[in-house]
């Protein structure tokens, strides 16, 4: 059977990619499975030290990913619990380490709240997003409507999710939805650079950070500063070596 998420690990960080390219990469219940799989080992072998520093998610062939299957809408799916792909989406949110969506092609409604689900996003130039729940009368359950105003800000997260327009990478980089965009050619090149410099920091550092903005986010500032001091987890065990090595140049 052909796996619908391949997983592929390079020198300290691992790159998931949806691999459905005759269909677009369109989302199904088998294919959230095997990405929370995948999720999950991740999760058990950095919590077993296994050296993983980064999660680039993507996407196989012409596109990161068009997005829900409306044949499964259409047929009825049924996902294993209700809320089961939020939950999976958390569970790759939380993940103690930098996650990046590197989104070419299409990336609609589903698949964009899948890219939400990332610490950010990078577009190739052809990219292009948009949420169109409103076009075919559903509203979202992925966690679009707290993922992309957290995102965009209110007023933008409304203005797309009200229109259901299809906008690109020059768009997507204005409006703070993807971080910056790269030539189509160097994409592959870009994605490797980029994960390996994130790899290449401290891992104990990267998993206290993301803690401290999950707690911080959307919290009052006088709150959030408090806890970032209380819980803040210090120095990681690599500190000095990381320290040394600096000095000693």
């Amino acid at each position: 059977m052909t796996q619908t998420v391949l997983r592929e690990d390079f020198d300290g960080w691992t790159q998931l990619t949806l691999n459905r390219p005759d269909k677009l990469n369109s989302l199904t219940v088998e294919m959230f499975a095997e990405l929370r799989a995948h999720v999950e080992q991740i999760a058990g072998q950095i919590a077993g030290h296994a050296g993983i520093g980064c999660v680039v998610l993507r996407g196989a062939g012409k596109c990161f990913s068009a997005g829900h299957d409306l044949g499964g809408i259409s047929e009825g799916e049924t996902p294993p619990s209700k809320g089961w792909h939020s939950e999976t989406l958390r569970l790759l949110e939380k993940l103690p380490i930098p996650v990046v969506a590197a989104v070419h092609g299409h990336c609609y409604t589903g698949a964009l709240e899948v890219a939400l689900a990332a610490d950010f996003i990078i577009a190739s130039e052809n990219a292009r997003f948009g949420d169109t729940h409103a076009k075919f009368a559903l509203t979202p359950v992925w966690g679009m409507s707290v993922r992309l105003p957290r995102r965009v800000g209110l007023a933008a997260a409304k203005r797309l999710m009200f229109t259901a327009q299809m906008f690109g990478a020059d768009e997507a980089v204005r409006i703070g939805l993807a971080e910056y965009s790269v030539p189509d050619a160097d994409f592959d090149s870009e994605i490797a650079r980029l994960a390996s410099q994130i790899a290449a920091q401290s891992h104990f550092s990267h998993a206290a950070i993301k803690r401290l903005l999950d707690v911080a986010d959307a919290k009052p500032a006088d709150d959030a500063l408090i806890r970032e001091w209380m819980d803040s987890e210090g120095r990681g065990p690599d500190m000095e070596e990381r320290i040394g090595a600096f000095m000693k140049k």
